[in-house]
């Protein structure tokens, strides 16, 4: 394998890996705000009330997009350790 072939697997291994995690990360960064203003706004600060609903979202965001991650992952599979 040539430098120049495992320089570019290794950019489309990250790519594909910052496009599977974007759903759940974004869906939990946008509930972690959602909590964030509504603790500040009420005085609530109490960690386990913002924390439930972002891993209650991030589960289910894996749970709706898990059929396209294995999807992705298994075609990035076959390109990169199937392929001549």
């Amino acid at each position: 394998m040539a430098s120049f072939d495992l320089v570019s697997l290794v950019r489309h291994a990250l790519v594909e890996g910052g496009l599977l995690l974007a759903p759940a990360l974004l869906a939990g960064l946008s509930v972690a705000l959602v909590v964030g203003v509504l603790q500040s706004a009420t005085g609530i600060h109490e960690p386990l009330i913002g924390m439930v609903p972002r891993i209650v979202v991030i589960v289910a965001v894996v749970f709706v997009t898990g059929g396209w991650m294995v999807e992705r992952f298994v075609s990035l599979f076959q390109a990169s350790v199937l392929s001549p």
